[in-house]
């Protein structure tokens, strides 16, 4: 194997060349106490930085072996180890210097959350990091003396700062992986046991800093949350015992209050509660259902075949609900086919704000009901089904409401918001709904034979291609790019991280290899598929060894898949 003097000696020989010089450097070099390698060296100053991967022995890493024991302990190590080497980088790295991107050195290390991350991985009794280099350019010529500074002198640096543990630090990263522990724990046993969708602990601080950051709002500003007695549980957990804090039973939960006190707090809380937060967010313990799906009004989305009859019958022209196709959905087609969709992807748990939502989809009141006759209005309102969908097919429901007091008549529970704290006051709505009865008359069809269409995927249809080259990436977050298509997912919000929507891509084009032995396929088939390649993620999607994926939810992942516009079915 060449060692780390080649590598210099290469950087040397190639100074002042033209910067596709730097293609020759590509491979692996040994150095000392870790082996680099170079995957790809970018071929001009200003295109995407040259990936790289750095892989060191763990028996030399100080890595605690409790870290190691599980997967939930290596997913909470690896997404640790990314934000710690990217600390280093930022830290001990100089940053810009030359043309484009010279000097740039990055991980990607995320946000809030902790995420199964490809940045880290262990492999072979080895932990990779992988991340990304500017190589240094003067206009379009080799800087190799620059480039030699970062490989010998910053890259080294920030390796040895990354595996020299402190007492504080190792302490750091276990009690970072005993908490990434106990949510998993808290969420996959302790919730079911329970027989609760959600639970948000004593202590909590849910509110975020400002509209476009998700961090904490800092005291005294933040109200800390509160459980209320009758809704109070206390858990015991696998590394902390008598967490107290509020469970949110299966069934029907509307959580309502004046504006401005908290509603929409709450909720945007329990639709981020998916996923594992890290120490110091204030979500730590705020846990929801793994298969919890915020619905909402999406106006203009393109539906493909799916069933909508359970919410929406008898359209104008005899179109057909139970194979509904829109070029531009209206806010009510569109609620229904997220709900049918997210159903059909395996959701037990919908979350619903009222403002994001069609409000002739939600409710139609009396007046309304005695202007338009039932056999005029095609819709039946997501009240007249909430029920339906719990008792007969165990989907709860936790929705914001602020007002329609017929949604009182449905709920199970009653969470009034007030100036940030919660109040249970689900026997104080039990006895108005006595006291003032509601007029209106449930609306209700008998329910179809099946929730979901029998849809069947043309397999050609789901195309990466763009001319000659493979399209499948993120241009952002909430952006897309598939073949031909970018698909803005906006309405999407509980993907969080651009990885994600990477993956999503990476794993769409995945699929559609797959599916080239078959002309057509039905679309339940098509999600166990796409389940499997999210199980199977680094040996199915990820064999180029790129740093910056998350892996994806499937119910995001087959919601892309439902809003692709390029998509068809037989």
């Amino acid at each position: 194997m060449p060692t780390a003097e080649n590598l210099r000696q290469l950087l040397y020989s190639i100074d002042g060349a033209g910067y596709k010089a730097y293609k020759r450097i590509e491979g692996v070099f040994s150095f000392p106490g870790f082996t680099l390698f170079i995957d790809h060296a970018q071929g001009d100053p200003f295109a995407s930085p040259s990936r790289v991967r750095v892989r060191k022995p763990l028996s030399t890493s100080g890595i605690p072996s409790f870290c190691l024991e599980n997967k939930e302990r290596q997913i909470a190590l690896r997404d640790y180890l990314a934000r710690r080497v990217g600390h280093f980088m930022r830290k001990l790295a100089r940053g810009h210097r030359g043309t484009g991107n010279s000097g740039a050195i990055y991980i990607c290390h995320g946000g809030q959350e902790i995420l199964e991350r490809s940045a880290v991985v262990l492999e072979d009794d080895q932990v990779e990091m992988r991340f990304y280099m500017g190589l240094p350019a003067s206009g379009r010529r080799v800087l190799g003396r620059e480039a030699a500074e970062m490989f010998f002198k910053e890259l080294p640096a920030i390796i040895d700062a990354t595996f020299s543990w402190s007492d504080r630090e190792r302490e750091e990263l276990l009690d970072f992986v005993r908490l990434y522990e106990d949510q998993e724990y808290l969420r996959h046993h302790v919730l079911p046991t329970l027989g609760l969708v959600a639970f948000v602990a004593d202590g909590a601080i849910l509110p975020r800093e400002s509209g476009i950051s998700e961090k904490p709002l800092p005291a005294p500003q933040a109200v800390p949350f509160v459980s209320p007695p009758s809704l109070q549980v206390t858990v015991d957990l696998i590394h902390r015992k008598g967490v107290r804090g509020m469970g949110i039973k299966k069934g029907v939960t509307v959580i309502t209050g004046g504006g401005f006190h908290g509603k929409s707090t709450l909720l945007r809380a329990l639709e981020k509660g998916v996923y594992n937060h890290i120490p110091g967010d204030g979500r730590e313990l705020v846990i929801t259902d793994p298969t919890a799906f915020k619905i909402r009004a999406e106006d203009g989305r393109r539906i493909s075949g799916t069933s909508i009859s359970f919410f929406i019958t008898n359209l104008p022209f005899q179109a057909d609900t139970d194979h509904f196709f829109t070029e531009n959905a209206s806010g009510s087609t569109s609620q229904a086919a997220n709900i049918m969709e997210a159903l059909e992807a395996g959701s037990r748990l919908l979350l619903i704000d009222e403002d994001t939502s069609a409000t002739n989809f939600m409710i139609r009141d009396q007046r309304m009901q005695r202007l338009i006759s039932r056999q005029k209005e095609p819709i039946t309102p997501f009240i007249d089904r909430v029920r339906e969908l719990y008792e007969n097919y165990g989907v709860s429901s936790v929705i914001v409401i602020g007002g329609s007091g017929d949604y009182l008549e449905v709920a199970d529970t009653v969470i009034l918001m007030d100036n940030y704290r919660a109040h249970d006051v689900s026997e104080e709505a039990r006895r108005i709904v006595a006291e003032l009865p509601g007029k209106r008359l449930k609306e209700a069809l008998p329910p179809p034979p099946s929730l979901f269409s029998d849809r069947k995927l043309i397999s050609a249809s789901l195309n990466p291609q763009k001319g000659s080259k493979i399209k499948a990436g993120a241009k952002a977050r909430d952006k897309l790019e598939f073949g031909r298509e970018i698909l803005d997912i906006r309405s999407l919000e509980q993907i969080v991280d651009a990885g994600q929507t990477r993956a999503i891509a990476k794993i769409l084009a995945r699929l559609s290899v797959k599916l080239k032995s078959h002309r057509e396929i039905e679309f339940a088939a098509v999600i166990r598929m796409l389940k499997q390649l999210i199980e199977n993620f680094e040996k199915e999607v990820n064999a180029g060894r790129d740093g910056d994926l998350v892996v994806p939810r499937l119910l995001e992942t087959v919601a892309v898949l439902n809003r692709m516009r390029s998509l068809r079915f037989h």
